[in-house]
């Protein structure tokens, strides 16, 4: 069941937080999240999984600036969100979504318990020029059915800021793991081949 927009408003405070909230961008079963005036760009040329990303902080400009197709942009919204006992999803608005604009290129997806700014990860697909504070995406909730355990990762619960990805960490776990660790001097054993 998908919450309606009055009943977003009712469980503000208890399930629902949306920080700050404007009752002008509550919509019958969604609320509409503004975007911040920065954007974050990787610097990479090809990106790697097992490693932190180079990428350079640009401020949006009060006439706008244009995204670019091909290329990455990272944003965030203007809202802190936090959900208990509900599943927050976030959608692209349609009339983004008709100028070629893709909000969330695979992440619209919350869990439960999450509380931060979301990271839109914007494409688009043809030039197109963005504002600060635009209501760029729309926030929803899903009620749950069973047994709730909230979501607690180390990597973006409790975000201040544009997240970029912290994939790495898992990766870096596996190698901690795997990596035989030798003191100084000392020769690694043979190999049995």
């Amino acid at each position: 069941m998908i919450l309606t927009g009055d009943e977003i408003k009712a469980r503000l405070g208890s399930d629902i937080v949306i920080d700050p909230f404007d009752e002008s961008q509550l919509n019958p079963n969604s609320y509409n999240l503004r975007l911040h005036d920065e954007l974050l760009v990787y610097e990479e040329i090809v990106l790697d999984m097992r490693r932190p990303n180079r990428s350079r902080r640009y401020r949006i400009p009060p006439e706008g600036i244009v995204l670019s197709p091909n290329q990455l942009y990272l944003g965030r919204t203007v809202e802190r969100t936090e959900s208990h006992n509900v599943v927050p999803m976030l959608e692209g608005r349609s009339s983004i979504g008709r100028l070629g604009l893709f909000v969330h290129v695979t992440a619209g997806f919350g869990d439960v318990g999450f509380s931060g700014y979301w990271t839109l990860e914007m494409f688009a697909v043809q030039p197109v020029r963005i504002y600060a504070g635009v209501e760029i995406c729309q926030i929803f909730y899903h009620t749950l059915e069973g047994d709730i355990r909230e979501y607690s990762s180390d990597k973006y619960q409790n975000n201040r800021d544009i997240q970029p990805s912290l994939l790495y960490r898992e990766f870096r776990d596996e190698a901690d793991s795997r990596q035989m660790r030798l003191a100084f001097g000392q020769e690694p054993p043979e190999s049995d081949d």
